[in-house]
């Protein structure tokens, strides 16, 4: 942690968002890869952006459905992974309502809806950058054994676990 003075206990929610969501985007490849920007982060709560480039675009000359559906999946993992509980997805769906343009920055904005137990919902709209909604997916999640960021009585700073 930046502050060595500073404990998981001294931070708000939404500072453990952003620390859980800085910790995995340092091993988080595909997003790097797909120029994925974390613009904001709170408990419960992630915005990310991504550049269509020609490499994303199918044979119609629009953004590849699964390139709209990665990047709402990324900022889902992102909202539901805030509260430093390991969660992943348990299943999701989406709907085309626009396409994607080459050139376009799209924003994923994603919302816990239901946190219940170790089981949530939450909704993403992918918009384009006048703001138009193109996609919108929803996500079911479920948390499991581990936290993004450990105590600092563990000597790793992030923890590889199973379901």
């Amino acid at each position: 942690m930046a502050n060595e003075n500073m404990t998981l206990e001294n931070l708000t929610p939404d500072e453990l968002a952003s620390l859980c969501a800085e910790t995995m985007y340092e091993s988080d490849w595909a997003a790097q890869a797909l120029g994925m920007n974390i613009l904001e982060v709170r408990e419960g709560y992630a915005r990310l952006s991504m550049l269509v480039r020609k490499d994303m675009s199918n044979g119609h000359a629009i953004c590849h459905g699964g390139m709209i559906f990665t990047l709402a999946d990324t900022a889902f993992a992102y909202s539901c992974n805030s509260y430093n509980k390991v969660t992943v997805a348990a299943g999701c769906n989406i709907e085309f309502v626009a396409p994607g343009k080459l050139g376009d920055t799209l924003i994923a904005e994603a919302k816990k809806v239901s946190l219940t137990g170790r089981s949530g919902i939450y909704d993403v709209t992918i918009s384009d950058s006048s703001g138009q909604a193109i996609a919108h997916f929803r996500g079911k999640s479920r948390q499991i054994k581990g936290e993004i960021i450990t105590t600092e009585t563990d000597s790793d700073t992030r923890t590889t676990s199973e379901q």
